[in-house]
């Protein structure tokens, strides 16, 4: 029998859980750059996207759209169905709310890759100071996967304009208040979630040794970071095919001579990520979401649901 997840029984998984889902596959010898690319389907009102993958004795697929003119219309931008199978007998085992999986998800990618620079300032006491690009879902969701495994002091929220402070942060910045500038000058953590297309920070402003997530874009042509930084930066992706094809931040940063391709540290050596990274140079950690995401988050969130065994023959 097919079960149903909504989006209360996939976020009930917690940040923890998600980090915690990624690192378990990652370390069990699980390469993204064996994943099988997205399909990317371009529709008349937006893209849809086909993000399909196996692993772990477990097939899933999300089914995702992307409606930039649903905004206007009082509609989320992003919509998606998650649909997990038994790989043994390709039957149908689950349907999760895609939306919510991918919210929950992407930061814990994100947070998975940084979390022993993240451990390491938080060992100087007092918490961390985050500041964030952009108020929606994935702002959110990155504060609160950072706050499950170091404590935070601050949160400031960076937007193209004024507005309300959202409750998960403690005040809200326009980009071009100067104020931004300074709390990314401070920042331990900045986190990039917008729909951007340039760059939202002078990355001259990171300090060394600060954690930069970067989640917003993932077109070739689109990026939030630019090369200032990029150049400084230890950058760690997904999988080095998947970041040369689509994470703008990485394609153009390389176009314009301030990133050697062969310098990105991928998520399939833990020892580059986890183990010699220069504890003096800015962290990037730069993703654009990937198929076994979504697939060993469903599992856990699954697992957590129906009491389902990690793996199937």
């Amino acid at each position: 029998m097919t079960v149903t997840l909504d989006a209360a029984d996939v976020f009930a998984l917690g940040p923890a859980g998600a980090v915690a889902a990624v690192r378990e596959a990652l370390a069990g010898g699980l390469d993204p750059d064996g994943d099988v690319p997205r399909a990317v389907v371009p529709l008349a009102h937006g893209q849809g996207l086909l993000m399909p993958s196996e692993s772990g004795g477990w097939f899933g697929v999300k089914v995702a759209t992307v409606a930039p003119g649903n905004a206007a219309r009082g509609l989320r931008r992003i919509n998606a169905t998650y649909l997990l199978h038994d790989s043994a007998t390709l039957t149908p085992v689950a349907l999760l709310d895609g939306v919510a999986l991918t919210t929950l998800r992407t930061p814990a990618v994100s947070v998975a890759a940084g979390l022993d620079r993240l451990r390491a300032l938080a060992a100087g006491g007092g918490g961390l100071r985050l500041v964030v690009f952009g108020a929606g879902p994935q702002g959110e969701g990155h504060v609160a996967a950072v706050r499950a495994h170091v404590p935070v002091a601050d949160v400031t929220v960076v937007t193209r304009r004024e507005g309300p402070v959202p409750g998960w942060a403690g005040r809200r910045l326009a980009a071009a208040d100067g104020g931004a500038a300074a709390s990314v000058r401070r920042a331990d953590v900045v986190v990039t979630a917008t729909s951007a297309r340039e760059p939202v920070l002078d990355g001259r402003l990171v300090r060394d040794g600060a954690v930069v997530l970067a989640v917003g874009s993932h077109e070739p042509d689109a990026r939030e970071l630019d090369s200032a930084l990029m150049g400084r930066a230890t950058v760690v992706v997904e999988s080095r095919a998947t970041a040369l094809r689509e994470a703008g931040d990485v394609v153009m940063a390389i176009h314009e001579g301030s990133l050697d391709p062969d310098d990105l540290v991928t998520l399939a050596d833990p020892t580059g990520w986890r183990g010699d990274v220069p504890a003096d140079r800015p962290l990037v950690v730069k993703t654009c979401g990937m198929g076994w995401q979504d697939l060993v988050v469903a599992v856990a969130a699954h697992r957590r649901k129906e009491g389902a065994p990690a793996e199937r023959s």
